[in-house]
């Protein structure tokens, strides 16, 4: 078990669990690890989104890194995947994110990427930790002319800008875009700058909203988990798409112009059924987590595209992506990775896609969504002894159910169970046909577990 990083990097309410103390030992042994290969003066990159204390850790990240030895180039307020392009783009040798993606203000985080702007897998956060726990990080300590130097770099943010206009503004153009008008939702977070610039560039009418960050507002009431203002704001506003970003720009989620949510999942189905009419899906293969729905594995079944499965978290389809060659991936939650354009889930690329699409084929997000039916779906958490909870599996009584269940479904239901990774808590996933049938289950399921593994 991992002391320091999640599923996720470190994420932990800043200046109290995330110390100015911790941050400092985990840049330092993070520069270290991650740059020990290296035959030079290692560079890294410093990203954050708009929370009040993404300074503070700034601060301490930039201290350790300097007192390693490597040198800073600090971006400022940028998307995570813009941090994860600039890397690679200037062959960077790591980089870090400061953000708490969704989480609200309080919260802050620490992801590190490696120097080809893909997120550092787990074998590399526990070597962090390691050499963070060994009691040698004083032995790291650079003196003299050693010391690392920081460097202001926030004009690259005009870079990603470029990155977008390169790949979309000579097909944006000759698109009719005259009565075409999206409403974009920054949260407050990383993208309330960039969204409009790159929507301005490509000359596609928008509205923004949410795009006036204090360092306390981030996430609140906004952004892609709380989607009902933006819902309401694409109706009285009659837009033709409406789209949510996170507190770090990695993900979005999109309303049609109904006001209807258009999650992950439809928005993959939408994104991999284009790329294969087009021959550009690789492998005529989708990658995604156990967690899209059921109906999400249909489509793929009936359009003739193969169907992969990841454990929960983005790095887990990117390294399925990698390990395979496909192209194309993503999680229901809206990380979207293509990986013909970029490492990582980036929220405005996706938001572009789909702009393109609906343009190229005329068509609004309601009807392009037509091709799959999400199924519904119950979550119920069921709580449990700490020590018990993978022993689900060992259980005679809670195995038949299972199966009963899955049997009654008949390949139009499933049923997941997947314990929490950080708290005691067994998570009880059921998807079918009926609503009220489905959380009946669920909720009987989750009993049954809560019995057994007290």
């Amino acid at each position: 078990m991992r002391k320091y990083f999640g599923t996720d990097g470190i994420r932990r309410i800043a200046n109290s669990e995330l110390t100015p103390e911790l941050v400092y030992k985990v840049a330092k042994a993070g520069a270290y690890v991650l740059s020990k290969h290296t035959n030079h003066t290692p560079t890294i990159f410093i990203g954050r989104d708009t929370r009040i204390s993404g300074t503070l850790i700034e601060a301490a990240m930039t201290a350790g890194f300097l007192s390693y030895g490597a040198n800073v180039k600090q971006l400022g307020v940028i998307p995570t995947p813009g941090v994860a392009y600039l890397t690679k783009r200037y062959k960077a040798d790591a980089s870090v994110v400061i953000s708490a993606s969704h989480n609200t203000y309080e919260f802050n985080g620490i992801k590190y990427f490696s120097n080809k702007g893909m997120k550092i897998p787990d074998t590399l956060e526990e070597e962090i930790e390691e050499v963070m726990d060994s009691g040698k990080l004083d032995e790291l300590t650079a003196i003299n002319d050693k010391i690392g130097v920081a460097e202001n770099r926030e004009d690259l943010l005009e870079e990603y800008v470029y990155f977008f206009r390169k790949n979309f503004e000579e097909e944006l153009e000759n698109l009719d875009k005259e009565n075409f008008v999206v409403a974009l939702d920054t949260a407050n977070g990383a993208t309330y700058q960039i969204a409009d610039k790159v929507f301005t560039k490509l000359g596609i009418k928008h509205y923004i909203i949410n795009n006036e960050p204090n360092g306390i507002n981030i996430n609140d009431n906004c952004g892609s988990t709380h989607m009902q203002g933006l819902q309401k704001f694409v109706v009285e506003n009659k837009c033709n798409l409406g789209i949510a970003y996170d507190g770090d720009g990695d993900r979005c989620l999109a309303v049609n112009e109904k006001g209807e949510l258009v999650d992950g999942d439809c928005i993959m189905a939408v994104i991999s059924n284009y790329l294969k009419e087009k021959n550009k899906l690789k492998n005529d293969t989708l990658v995604a987590t156990v967690m899209s729905n059921l109906g999400l594995r249909k489509f793929a079944q009936e359009n003739n595209i193969n169907f992969e499965t990841t454990k929960v978290g983005d790095r887990y389809v990117l390294e399925n992506m990698l390990a395979n060659g496909n192209n194309l991936g993503g999680e229901q939650s809206g990380h979207i990775i293509m990986l013909d354009y970029n490492p990582t889930g980036d929220g405005i690329l996706t938001s572009l896609m789909l702009v393109k699409i609906m343009l190229e084929k005329g068509l609004p997000i309601s009807k392009l969504c037509d091709i799959i039916r999400i199924y519904p779906q119950v979550l119920i958490n069921a709580k449990v002894s700490a020590d018990k909870k993978y022993d689900y599996e060992k259980d005679a009584e809670i195995k038949a159910e299972i199966e009963k269940l899955e049997k009654e479904f008949s390949g139009n239901g499933r049923v997941l169970i997947r314990p929490s990774g950080t708290e005691p808590l067994v998570r009880v996933m059921i998807e079918g046909e009926d609503q009220g049938y489905i959380k009946a289950k669920a909720e009987a399921l989750a009993k049954l577990i809560e019995q057994k593994l007290k």
